[in-house]
């Protein structure tokens, strides 16, 4: 018994004695072989892996700069809107040029149109502005288009506006139906038009849009490179006048030159 002891002391003595050299040659029992190998495999052998590191910071810091461009894109849009682009609806759009103009009123049809014409310095055009897109959002079937009276100067110059802002209404075969300038304190008159225009109707004949005058004033003008050919209007041939009228009054040789005079005026 007692040499029985002593070789079991010796062999976990042995057994102790090899885990300090060679972890992985410690383990007694094949049940538990893979569970303290791999136990002391982490104690003995901690990650320290250059590879997981670089690739752990390198994703950091692709992350950081993801999200601190993200924010500053953000900030970049939040401070470039101008104010006349805040609240904007779906029928609310900006005219680029003289030939825009005259296609969105061509192609709106039956709809009502309003032209806007406003500038980025008008203080009333400002104060105005949150009103005209809480009438647009009420509006939806009336089509809304912004001219920056800033960029589109000569434009503006050859339709006639000069004060802003101003506003004009166009509808089907009608074409400008109306145009006035208005504020905050006068803007019943924009609802009043708003309300006599909008309705539904169906106009006889094609669309008019702008006026034959205001359409050769901007081909007139070289800045806005807008080509149009005037309608050719047919001149109704005069009939004869016949030489001899039995019907018409022979003036009496008693009148005198005044009294016949005056007849021919009364007549006109």
């Amino acid at each position: 018994m007692a040499e029985v002891i002593s070789k079991t002391s010796l062999f976990f003595r042995g057994a102790c004695v090899n885990h300090h050299h060679h972890a992985d040659d410690f383990s007694v029992s094949p049940v538990s072989f893979g569970l303290k190998k791999s136990f002391s495999s982490l104690k003995q052998k901690p990650l320290r892996s250059d590879f997981s590191g670089k690739q752990i910071l390198q994703t950091f810091n692709r992350s950081f700069r993801s999200s601190s461009v993200t924010a500053q894109s953000t900030l970049r849009i939040g401070t470039a809107q101008k104010w006349w682009e805040k609240g904007l609806q779906e029928n609310v759009r900006e005219i680029s040029s003289a030939q825009e103009l005259v296609d969105s009123l061509a192609d709106a049809g039956d709809k009502l149109v309003v032209v806007d014409f406003f500038s980025p310095g008008c203080g009333g055009c400002k104060a105005l502005h949150p009103k005209m897109c809480q009438l647009a959002e009420q509006s939806p079937d009336v089509q809304f288009l912004q001219v920056n009276y800033e960029e589109h100067k000569s434009m503006c110059y050859s339709l006639g506006v000069h004060v802003l802002p101003f506003f004009r209404f166009y509808r089907g075969a009608q074409g400008r139906v109306c145009s006035f300038s208005c504020t905050n304190a006068t803007i019943k008159k924009f609802r009043d038009a708003l309300a006599k225009h909008s309705p539904d109707r169906c106009s006889l004949g094609p669309t008019k849009g702008l006026e034959e005058k205001e359409l050769v004033a901007l081909a007139a003008n070289k800045e806005l490179n807008f080509s149009y050919t005037p309608k050719v209007v047919p001149v109704e041939k005069e009939a004869a006048i016949p030489t001899s009228n039995p019907a018409l009054p022979v003036p009496h040789p008693s009148m005198s030159g005044s009294e016949e005079k005056t007849l021919v005026s009364a007549g006109r």
